[in-house]
């Protein structure tokens, strides 16, 4: 417990400016997001706009991570490493995750995108995929809530829709470390977990599989995709437990 870090009223609010830069970047990528787009013009606009406006990519060197984001389409769960030959088509869900430094903290999001005409299963695995991270949220804003809670909400609304829970990557402490204590997970577990206390900060990002949790990573390294070829889809947001309860630190203002 005590390797969880309390952050100061000043430091939530340094996480709150790089996740808002982080979420605007967002947002303005996720409009790139059509038909014969590549996914590495849509990762050099997030390097140009986040240097523009006074950031650095967190991602970008991260050991050895060669690109400025994730962009991760279909049955790519994360970690999808932009390219000049990927070019997005009709009917494709994408997850772009963008984690922004600014003043020396850190402030990760990631938000799904469809591109053109999606087909209504895999619109539902991306609206289902948002329930799950909202009610994650929701259960840590519960009094005496602890991190445990955060899967076991997500479990229930996945388990009620017939989908999976990705198992091998997790949500996060963060702060002026891209990735701290605690590991947040976000399927259901018998274990009660520390509780969740004010200045807590940390990533709430379930991957939700339309088919079997199950993961294998391909040969560069990086790029981790549902075994049985299922479809994938991920949002995500940086949070802070704070005296006013469970808050959202990477909204777009």
């Amino acid at each position: 417990m005590s390797r969880i870090k309390v952050k100061s009223a000043k430091e939530i609010e340094l996480i709150r400016d790089a996740g808002a830069l982080a979420a605007e970047t967002l947002i303005r990528a996720g409009e790139l997001c059509k038909p014969g787009v590549s996914t590495a013009a849509i990762d050099q606009f997030v390097y140009d706009y986040t240097v523009a406006h006074g950031g650095i990519s967190a991602c970008l060197g991260y050991h050895g991570y060669p690109k400025t984001c994730c962009i991760s389409i279909n049955d790519v769960i994360c970690h999808g490493i932009p390219s000049e030959q990927q070019l997005l088509k009709e009917g494709d869900i994408v997850n772009i995750d963008i984690t922004t430094i600014l003043s020396g903290y850190h402030g990760d999001t990631s938000a799904m995108f469809l591109v053109g005409n999606v087909k209504r299963d895999a619109r539902e695995l991306v609206d289902t995929a948002r329930l799950c991270m909202d009610e994650g949220i929701r259960a840590a804003g519960l009094p005496r809530a602890r991190y445990s809670d955060i899967g076991n909400a997500i479990q229930a609304i996945a388990d009620e829709h017939d989908y999976s829970v990705v198992e091998d990557y997790c949500g996060h402490g963060i702060g002026r470390g891209f990735h701290e204590e605690p590991t947040v997970l976000h399927f259901a577990t018998n274990r009660p977990g520390p509780f969740i206390e004010v200045g807590h900060v940390f990533t709430i990002e379930p991957m939700i599989n339309m088919g079997k949790p199950d993961t294998r990573t391909l040969a560069d390294d990086w790029t981790a995709v549902t075994r049985d070829g299922s479809l994938s889809a991920q949002w995500e947001h940086t949070v802070a437990l704070t005296k006013k309860g469970i808050e959202i630190l990477t909204l777009a203002r």
